[in-house]
């Protein structure tokens, strides 16, 4: 499977959590950033068949609708499978339906909305500028066009598990396919961080991890990833391919590659990325450091990691790993129907598992 990256970093607004490359829209730059995205991919791409493609920010949505019909342009030379997915990030307060029609017909069949929450108070804080009714409103128009469509939520924003319920409940009015749930994260350089916002009680963080898994499961979403639920059939082939520490091409800036072993990573420069100095750093993963990456990434998945799939592509034996037989042991791993997973009852402390991974004798 091959993947494809595409960073659009610019954003009408600036969240208060968020830490990816971005810059306020500016309608001169986007223009230049046009012209050295299309180069980029020109330069780097080797007309592969690609499997999913997926354009992240910043906002793309944010874009003109002439911008979005460039850059639609510019990624008419990659060479789809028959099934690919192609998948654009959108905000709900900058989606309407002639965006949503272009969209449609330039090839986009998942949309992926960053909604965060329903609750007038957490958007406040977290410097969003939609509210409930847009959200249910913007989703409806929406759902005319695409069947496959994804929402971001954040909690734990504050400590009041009413918060949560109620944006769950918010989320299963909506009747889409696919929902992403995430603790708050407080990144250095976000306004959060500098303001001194406070994480939550961890056990109240469990509380609200284990209420949002009770519900969506009850109501026929599959958790399938640590943070990732969907309907039979919707999961999001793209990041699964992450998951699986598979091959994707990056473009744009701050965007990271992985092809044939390289890690690659874009500049977040945006002088220099206007300037056609795209790559920031280059790094050839040793077989170790891809072992490593297939375990740390994979457990993320709830099936785990293909034993037999692992052993043929190391020539190696995943179950004779002393750190591997000492978390069987402990019951935090368990073997299912020949996937390696973590024992479902510690999937909240699955980074605690990783670290005992990382580094040890593989």
């Amino acid at each position: 499977m091959l993947g494809v990256y595409i960073h659009i970093p610019f954003c009408k607004n600036i969240c208060n959590y968020c830490d990816f490359c971005k810059v306020y829209y500016k309608t001169g730059y986007v223009s230049r950033y046009l012209d050295s995205l299309e180069l980029e991919i020109k330069t780097r791409y080797n007309g592969e068949d690609i499997d999913t493609i997926y354009i992240g920010g910043g906002t793309p949505s944010s874009l003109s609708l002439e911008e979005l019909k460039r850059l639609f342009d510019i990624i008419k030379i990659f060479k789809l499978k028959d099934n690919y997915e192609f998948t654009i990030e959108c905000n709900i307060e900058s989606i309407d339906e002639d965006k949503l029609k272009l969209f449609k017909d330039n090839g986009v069949n998942r949309l992926s909305f960053g909604v965060e929450s329903f609750s007038e108070d957490i958007l406040n804080i977290l410097g969003r500028y939609h509210d409930s009714e847009m959200i249910f409103k913007n989703i409806e128009l929406s759902k005319k066009y695409f069947d496959n469509i994804n929402i971001d939520l954040i909690y734990g924003v504050t400590n009041d598990i009413e918060v949560v319920k109620k944006d769950i409940d918010n989320f299963l009015k909506l009747d889409i396919s696919h929902v992403s749930c995430y603790s708050l994260i407080l990144e250095e350089n976000t306004k959060l961080y500098i303001d001194k916002h406070k994480y939550i009680d961890q056990d109240i963080d469990k509380i609200m991890f284990d209420y949002i898994n009770d519900i969506l499961v009850k109501n026929g979403y599959n958790h399938y990833e640590i943070s990732n639920y969907a309907k039979d059939g919707m999961i999001s082939i793209h990041n699964k391919n992450y998951w699986l520490n598979g091959y994707y091409y990056g473009f744009g800036l701050g965007s990271v590659s992985y092809i044939d072993n390289y890690r690659i990573s874009n500049t977040k420069n945006m002088s220099k990325y206007l300037n056609d100095d795209y790559e920031n750093n280059r790094e050839y993963e040793d077989k170790n450091t891809r072992k490593e990456n297939d375990l740390i990434l994979g457990f993320r998945l709830i099936d785990g990691i293909d034993i037999n799939l692992f052993n043929k592509k190391y020539n190696d034996d995943l179950l004779e790993k002393d750190i591997i037989k000492t978390l069987i042991n402990d019951n935090k791993l368990e073997i299912d129907n020949g996937y390696l997973k973590c024992n479902y009852k510690y999937i909240y402390l699955l980074n605690d598992i990783l670290v005992n991974i990382i580094g040890s004798r593989l």
